[in-house]
């Protein structure tokens, strides 16, 4: 599986886009004749109409006051801005600094009961040692965060994962075996991580699978995600943070999960895979 950063963003214009030209047919208008009300050039209709650009809030209102639809004005903005919310940059996500961007995602842990989480590049935040989160995150912001507020976000993700024992919700976690073997941190704090995960593994709500480097498998390893009940699935990309909350893009990652799960090992030949990368460490 690969998403473009915005290709669910995309596909959710053009549904908006066929609304706003629902509105157009309604009224009886030439598109011409709306770009002459709104006071904008007619390619500006055109990129409206085919999804290509978002129309901002004063953009609907326009539109709907030329095509005498004021009363779907606001409807129309809701549903524009829940489509802009899909995706953030990390840059926009962390202009304010790194504790807030953590904070801002702890609600959506606290609803949630069941988390499934697939990761092939760092360890999953809510597994992470508190050495191991700070090295993560002082990497972050040394290379796109102007505030410093390591610190202050590294508290904040530790008491999110106070819900890995409040024994009401379930974890099912997937990590690729390069992530066990990668040079996050220093040898000392890398070989404290792996020895949390084996007490995690071993949780009565935590199942730990671990996909072996020498699994022979057909296609490339998808993006890092996150699973919260079946309402929303947050995929964390290169460039940013896409949120996803449509049936079939749920069910698409259900399917893609399911399918790594069956690639990994679990219970003791998981912890065997882990005592081998603590072994490597030397």
């Amino acid at each position: 599986m690969s998403y473009s950063p915005s290709s669910s963003v995309v596909a959710a214009r053009k549904a908006l886009a066929e609304r706003l030209e629902d509105v157009l047919k309604a009224s009886g208008i030439t598109g011409r004749e709306l770009s002459a009300r709104c006071g904008w050039h007619p390619s500006k209709t055109s990129r409206l109409l085919s999804g290509q650009a978002a129309p901002t809030d004063a953009d609907i209102r326009a539109w709907c006051r030329a095509c005498g639809a004021d009363d779907q004005a606001e409807a129309l903005i809701t549903a524009s801005r829940a489509i802009e919310s899909m995706y953030v940059e990390w840059r926009r996500m962390e202009r304010a600094g790194l504790r807030p961007a953590q904070e801002a995602v702890y609600s959506l842990y606290e609803r949630a009961r069941m988390f499934r989480v697939y990761a092939s590049r760092v360890i999953p935040g809510m597994l992470q040692t508190r050495a191991y989160t700070t090295a993560v995150l002082q990497a972050v912001q040394r290379a796109r965060v102007t505030v410093d507020d390591v610190e202050a976000a590294v508290h904040a993700r530790m008491e999110r994962q106070r819900m890995l024992f409040s024994g009401t919700r379930t974890f099912a976690l997937v990590v690729e075996e390069s992530v066990l073997r990668g040079s996050v941190c220093d040898t000392d704090a890398m070989a404290g991580q792996l020895g949390h995960l084996i007490t995690i593994s071993m949780l009565g709500n935590v199942s730990f699978g671990v996909i072996p480097l020498q699994h022979g498998r057909s296609r490339s390893p998808a993006e890092d995600f996150y699973m919260f009940d079946d309402a929303q699935t947050s995929v964390e990309l290169v460039s940013g943070h896409l949120r996803l909350t449509q049936p079939h893009e749920m069910a698409l990652y259900a399917q893609t999960f399911t399918e790594l799960s069956r690639m990994a090992v679990y219970g003791a030949n998981a912890r065997a895979v882990i005592t081998a990368a603590i072994d490597a460490i030397g």
